[in-house]
């Protein structure tokens, strides 16, 4: 019986040190037809440094609902992708579902590797509990935010959280007016990269020592669930 032909491969990127990679993702790069990329000039960076040499398309969170449908014909037509993003693995807060969606409701056969995402390594650096947790992404900017921060005072898991660094300060003092100033948090940035950082202690303490400096770089945040009394 002959193997079922993968024709859209999901491939994790570096999030910051572009040796981050996988072997078997640089083979899976070097062979498809079309690569989709959320940001082209990003990817393109990635594609020079490890010399491949394959049509770019974009294909972020703008414009995925409009070419989902044409990239599914292309497929069953036969035309093998890979669909990266800027960093780290397609779908976990980046673009990725919906095609994914719809590849395997179209009957075709998709393959996710397995490589670098950022919250991994900021939640086993936390200290915190990690046998079990709740990724959270990115908090609802407005709409459903409240409601979404009282939801989660009581979680008693460990969670975790993408955030901006302009907006970093303001979530944590977020968090602690929903969690508690003393709830314990880990915050990391510039995963990977020369001048990564990652501060544990109390929320309290966090907002401390991040409103005292400028925060550049991408933040994972994570934070203790509620204890028993």
């Amino acid at each position: 019986m002959e193997k079922e032909k993968t024709v859209l491969y999901l491939v994790p990127t570096p999030i910051g040190n572009l040796a981050d990679i996988t072997l078997r993702a640089l083979d899976i790069l070097k062979s498809v037809d079309t690569i989709l990329a959320e940001d082209t000039r990003t990817s393109g960076f990635l594609m020079k440094h490890y010399q491949i040499s394959k049509p770019l398309q974009s294909f972020h969170n703008f414009n995925e609902h409009k070419m989902v449908d044409n990239l599914i014909a292309r497929l069953h037509k036969g035309e093998v992708m890979a669909l990266v993003s800027d960093a780290g693995t397609p779908g976990i807060s980046d673009p990725g579902f919906l095609i994914a969606r719809a590849a395997l409701h179209a009957g075709l056969k998709i393959e996710c590797l397995p490589g670098a995402t950022a919250f991994v390594p900021a939640l086993i650096k936390s200290g915190l509990p990690a046998d079990r947790f709740v990724f959270e992404g990115f908090l609802p900017q407005k709409k459903g935010r409240q409601t979404m921060l009282k939801k989660l005072a009581t979680e008693e898991r460990t969670m975790i959280f993408y955030e901006s660094p302009y907006r970093l300060v303001k979530t944590l003092e977020q968090f602690k007016e929903y969690f508690g100033g003393d709830r314990k948090a880990s915050v990391s940035r510039e995963l990977t990269k020369m001048f990564e950082e990652t501060f544990n202690g109390s929320v309290e303490e966090a907002i401390q020592h991040f409103s005292s400096k400028e925060v550049k770089g991408e933040i994972v945040i994570v934070i203790e669930g509620k204890q028993d009394e």
